[in-house]
């Protein structure tokens, strides 16, 4: 089963994702944590890796030779979403080059790209990767990936999610994090991809409740709550691995709904 985390910028979605690989992890699952975000750099830490692996941008020449074969494509009439950049026609975990994994066994994880310098351009070749890498990769009955998406919608539109089969949105309490939630139910809809919410930082019960009834205005089905832990806002503060707490154990209920709607 492939799972993509998406929401706004802050929402807490890289520290879902975590809690969320630790859950699987524990349920005996082999985990690929995907980071599809090119401007967080921290994933790797809160997943407990010492260093992240060797993008797999460098894996397909760099992010300049990806930028010429799009304008190659683009100025043939050829479609972005048909073009190809991966010589591979299927990959599984274990086909993917040692340099451009981190960890081994039943956590691993592997980085599309990032933004290094300034004026370096779109992140359109990011996109094109993440949506083949995530279309060719095979998964066996007991491996799951999760991916990290950007902040935003813009994976909606370079079309990442249509080899995804469940999508989260991640929903802090602000109005813009309801306002985007709302705009990923409608895009997601749009390529028939199921979709729910998880609220995060949440410190009450009138709180959840209150978001929940906002979202329920949308149409959008809330799957979990994790709760305002100071614990995780210190980790990530100082730069280390997410320890087990009753976060991990919420994480785990909303991997369970998924697992049985698989």
């Amino acid at each position: 089963m492939k799972v993509s985390v998406c929401g706004r910028g802050g929402s807490g979605k890289s520290t879902l994702v975590s809690l969320l690989a630790r859950s699987a992890k524990l349920k005996g699952l082999r985990v690929l944590v995907v980071d599809s975000d090119e401007s967080n750099s921290g994933l790797f830490r809160m997943l407990g890796f010492d260093r992240p692996p060797v993008p797999l941008m460098e894996l397909v020449g760099g992010k300049k030779e990806v930028q010429v074969k799009l304008k190659e494509a683009l100025s043939s009439d050829e479609s972005e979403s048909g073009m190809t950049i991966l010589l591979q026609d299927t990959l599984t975990m274990d086909d993917i080059p040692t340099e451009h994994i981190s960890g081994k066994d039943a956590l691993r994880l592997v980085c599309i790209g990032k933004i290094h310098q300034s004026l370096e351009g779109c992140a359109c070749p990011m996109g094109v990767l993440s949506r083949e890498f995530l279309k060719k990769l095979i998964l066996k009955e007991e491996e799951i990936a999760i991916v990290d998406l950007e902040a935003g919608v813009e994976h909606f539109g370079r079309g990442v999610e249509t080899s995804i089969d469940r999508v989260l949105v991640v929903v802090e309490p602000s109005f813009e994090s309801l306002e985007l939630a709302k705009r990923v139910k409608d895009l997601a809809g749009g390529i028939k991809k199921n979709l729910w919410a998880v609220l995060n930082k949440i410190d009450s019960e009138p709180l959840a409740s209150r978001l929940e009834s906002e979202l329920k205005k949308r149409e959008i089905e809330v799957v979990g709550t994790i709760p305002y832990d100071s614990s995780i806002f210190e980790d990530c503060l100082e730069g280390r691995a997410i320890k087990p707490d009753k976060a991990t154990h919420a994480a785990g209920k909303i991997l369970d709904f998924l697992l049985l709607k698989h």
